[in-house]
């Protein structure tokens, strides 16, 4: 019987060593090497496809400049100049939606190619590789049109609300003199959940891009105002990882393209009624 058990052993063993060793390799390194070309070709397709995208970054709730459209999808003045520049650079345009406070996360990791989002210049030099500015915007209040609000001063005491990690935020932060004097002063993640809060009366004023201001208004039909006294001017661009000088040259050379022959003009006239945009004025 322990002789029976001894040999059964000894033939399993080597039924598993010859598995091992190659006996039954023929089809198994066979398959294992098919598999490597297909996923080796899956890949270089992979690398071939991103090499050949154009990666835009954007916050979706940023009408007009990058947001979600009536049809589910994704739409904007930006992301139209965004698709025009990558048509021309023979590139795949990717709009690649982002949390704005993850935003440098995203680009320094390579998720995306550059942020192309109303993405303010001014404060921010340093940070980013920047293509020429394209637009002018600056930053301002909106308050309920009956709220009795008119000027700065009568924002003492009131209820603020921002985006995080927005230029606005950062304007607010510079300027303690005035944020000193509100009652509190508040992020959120999104624009639209701003204008939510205000139109519940759970905030007070929203202080954001006056573009963006100008068009929710008109889009929501509300009964909201944009103070007359700015918070900040400022300039917007693309910007790109630090270094990247090579895309933001590309990506320029369309944009002086699309100026000299009207392109900037005619996209501008669709979403705003006028040509908003500065390349090369």
């Amino acid at each position: 019987m322990k002789k029976e058990i001894i040999l059964a052993a000894v033939l399993g063993a080597a039924v598993l060593l010859g598995g091992c060793s190659g006996q039954k390799s023929g089809v198994t390194a066979s398959a294992a090497s098919d598999t490597a070309a297909s996923t080796a070709k899956e890949t270089g397709k992979e690398t071939e496809s991103a090499a050949n995208a154009l990666i835009v970054g954007f916050d979706q709730d940023f009408p007009p400049m990058g947001f979600v459209g009536d049809n589910g999808e994704y739409t904007g003045f930006d992301l139209e100049l965004a698709q025009e520049v990558a048509n021309r650079l023979g590139r795949k345009f990717v709009p690649q939606p982002i949390a704005w406070d993850a935003k440098d996360m995203e680009l320094e990791s390579g998720n995306i190619d550059c942020i192309w989002n109303g993405f303010t210049i001014t404060g921010r030099e340093e940070g980013y590789t920047w293509t020429k500015p394209y637009m002018e915007n600056s930053q301002v209040f909106v308050v309920g049109k009956d709220s009795g609000i008119k000027t700065l001063a009568d924002l003492s005491g009131k209820i603020v609300e921002v985006q995080a990690d927005s230029s606005a935020e950062k304007a607010l932060q510079a300027d303690e003199k005035l944020s000193g004097t509100f009652g509190t002063l508040q992020t959120t993640p999104d624009y639209n959940t701003a204008f939510m809060d205000l139109e519940m009366g759970a905030v007070d004023a929203i202080a954001m891009d006056v573009i963006v201001a100008g068009y929710q208004i008109e889009q929501r039909k509300a009964d909201f105002i944009i103070l007359d006294e700015a918070l900040a001017a400022e300039e917007y661009g693309v910007g790109f990882k630090k270094g990247n000088d090579t895309l933001r040259d590309q990506v320029q050379e369309q944009l002086d393209a699309m100026a000299a022959d009207g392109t900037l003009k005619k996209i501008s006239e669709k979403w705003f009624g006028k040509d908003v945009t500065t390349v090369n004025k």
